[in-house]
This record gives C-alpha cells, structure tokens and sequence, in this order.
C-alpha cells in the first residue's frame, strides 16, 4: 500500500501498516498506531522501540484498572504493541530489552484470552521440548474441521488470533495455532532454531491435535503465513495427513528475497555465501545493508532467528528454503496460494514467488490475488485482514 508515513524506510511502514491492520480483530486501535508511530524517528531503532514499548505501558497499566470487559481489550493491543517494540531490536541478541518486551506482551495477550470462550494455552510435546501455542476449540457439535496455523520469519502465535485464528473459528473450525523451531517462543526460550524441513515440526503437531475427540483427522488443513508460505507446502510434501494447505503468501525460494537486493546475480550470491570464508562478498553485503532498511533489519533478524554467526552464513543457511528440490511436485493435497500484487519481498518485474510456487505445485490448486483496489496489495494483505481470512476461509470451506 502507499507509504502514508515513513517514506524512505520501508520496514517502518510495513511494520506501522501491519499494526493498523490488527484492528480489523481489536489487535489495535488506529489512532493509538498513528500516534505512535509518528512520535518515531525515521530509521532510528531504539526510537522505534521506546515509542511503542511507551503505548504498551501506558495501555496496559490501565487495561488492569479496567472492568473485564475493557481490560481484555486493552491487553490484547497492548500486547500487539509490545510485540512491535522489541521488533526491530535482534541484531543484538544480548540486550534485554528484546526478552523484556516479549514477556510483556505474552503475559497481556494470555490474561487477555482468558476472557474469550474455548481459546486455552497449549504445549505441544516436540523432540526433547515443547511447542507453545493456542487452541481455539470451534462451538459446532460433532467432529469439526480444523486448521492449523504457524506464522513465519518474524511473526508469533499470538499475532495469528488476528489474522485467522479468531475468523476460523467463529466458522466452526477447530484453530491451532503454534510457534515453531525458529519461532519467537523457542527463540526467547532457548528452544530450537529454525529448520527448512518443516515437515518434522507439523508430524507432531498433527499427532498432538488429532488426539482430540471433536476433531476430524480427515478435514484437517494447514495455514503458514509470510515464510510459512514456504514451510506448510513443504511440510504437505512430505506430510499425507493434511486435507488442504494455503500458502499465505505463496514462496518458492525464500533467498530470492534477499539476493534481489545485491548486485550479483541470484545464482552466484547464493554460491558465494556457502564458501568458508570470501571477505569480498562479506564487504558487498555490508555496503548494501548499510544502505538498504529492508536487508539491515532482514539480516539482523535472520542471524537471530538461524542462530548463525554472521551475514553471509545466514545467507547460505536461507538458500535451503527453495522448492528448487522439486519437492512442490510431492504435494497432493489441494493448495491455495496466495499472493500480494505490490509484495515488499517477493514481487519482481518477472515472475512473484507466489506465482513460481504455483506454477511448480501439480495437485489441485487455487491462486488467489489481493490488489492495491481492495487495499490488500502488501506482504500477507495487513490492509485487508478481515477480506482475506473471509476469501481464505470460503475456500477451505469448498475445499474440506
């Protein structure tokens, strides 16, 4: 969507319109966005952070003062808004302000679910830990559908209540929502990183779901939203148990982001980073970071949520998130891929990373385009939240 603020930093905007969008589910309100973000100075991290951990602080001591009703409201955006604050802030693991800021906004967003009927905490039994996460238990009698959903690079379980979670289920699913190897609960928990074979993350969850009475094994889907666009395709390649997988949005090689970014071609960046040491390539991607607000902030995070060492590591360690194996060919289930047409990471003059990974899939399968006309033309549609869970959820409806 157009930059209405921050219009030389395009983090900073997508990361103010992501919050506004929230609002479409009480994630936000959008004066309290607004206001917030204008107080930030462009560019500036620990800006960022201090404006929206201020909002956070000041909604929540009042959120707990409030009668329940009120208070439920307000620790869901406050929540939201201390996810927001410590965001920006993982190019250095070490401070304390990033754990600070989490804990926060887990604490608000869980006193807040207390308050909604059928949503519990879970914990997921997961190699030699746990999976945290959320079910939203649907109120229909009888065995029911369900969906499971994860976030991707940089989102959290309790951000998927409001883009899809809280829709699915007041549409008679059954909604798990989980965080991931890689994820913000395992990462701030000292779990385990992320990992492309993503098919050993969604066994488990499904064994844990289906253990369940009210749901139906035969009518279960799988939902991955922004690099879970790539990780449920890849875990329904290798996972028979799904009855359907949307992509949202759709991505073929995860890398391509990035190395659309550097004056090497794509082929030749993702080889060099793989070497054991290429001080050049060390200084390129430094001199473009330097000058580019999307791969500083893509970088830092990538190095937080991989647990690599540096830049070029991490680069060659995001290589392996590529259906390049032909691994899309494997799926069998139907597939709704979604795409953004004005897309921060994954539109190119060619051909999208949605549109690649369709062109690539040969089971049934659905493209589903959001336009700047609908408002929903950005990375995973935060402009049109409550259009896409409605588009997302009719087809899982045709589907299972």
């Amino acid at each position: 969507m157009k930059q209405l603020m921050f219009h030389d930093d395009p983090p900073f905007w997508f990361e103010t319109l992501r919050n506004l969008g929230l609002a479409a589910y009480g994630g936000s309100d959008v004066g309290e966005v607004i206001a917030t973000a204008s107080g930030v100075t462009p560019g500036d991290y620990d800006s960022w952070h201090d404006a929206w951990l201020s909002t956070a602080e000041r909604l929540e001591a009042e959120a707990r003062g409030s009668h329940p009703v009120s208070a439920r409201d307000g620790l869901l955006r406050a929540s939201s808004y201390y996810r927001a604050a410590e965001f920006f802030l993982h190019g250095h693991p070490e401070d304390p302000r990033i754990d600070h800021a989490y804990e926060r906004g887990v604490s608000c967003f869980r006193d807040a679910i207390a308050h909604f009927p059928g949503v519990t905490p879970v914990e997921i039994p997961y190699e030699d830990t746990v999976l945290y996460g959320y079910f939203y238990r649907a109120t229909d009698e009888g065995p029911r559908p369900a969906v499971v959903m994860h976030n991707g690079f940089d989102g959290a379980a309790e951000e998927l209540h409001f883009s899809g979670a809280l829709g699915g289920q007041e549409r008679g699913y059954h909604v798990l929502t989980f965080d991931g190897p890689g994820q913000p609960a395992a990462i701030h928990r000292d779990g385990p990183a992320f990992r492309p074979d993503w098919e050993n993350v969604v066994g488990p969850v499904l064994d844990f779901l289906t253990q369940d009475p009210g749901v139906d094994p035969a009518r279960t889907a799988l939902l991955g939203v922004s690099l879970g666009g790539y990780l449920a395709p890849r875990a329904a390649a290798y996972e028979p148990r799904l009855a359907a997988v949307v992509a949202l949005d759709g991505v073929f090689d995860a890398v391509s982001a990035l190395t659309a970014h550097l004056p090497l071609p794509h082929e030749e960046a993702v080889r060099r980073a793989a070497v054991e040491h290429d001080g050049e390539m060390d200084r390129l991607i430094a001199d473009v970071r330097a000058r580019s607000p999307i791969l500083r902030w893509a970088f830092d995070h990538g190095r937080y949520v991989t647990r690599t060492s540096n830049d070029r590591e991490f680069l060659a360690e995001y290589a392996r998130y590529s259906f390049k194996d032909g691994s899309a060919g494997k799926i069998t289930c139907p597939v709704l891929v979604c795409e953004a047409t004005d897309d921060l990471f994954y539109s190119t003059a060619e051909e999208s990373d949605p549109r690649k990974l369709y062109r690539h899939l040969t089971a049934p399968k659905t493209l589903l385009s959001f336009t700047e006309e609908e408002g929903g033309d950005a990375h995973c549609h935060p402009g049109a939240l409550r259009l896409a869970v409605a588009r997302i959820f009719d087809w899982l409806d045709d589907t299972i």
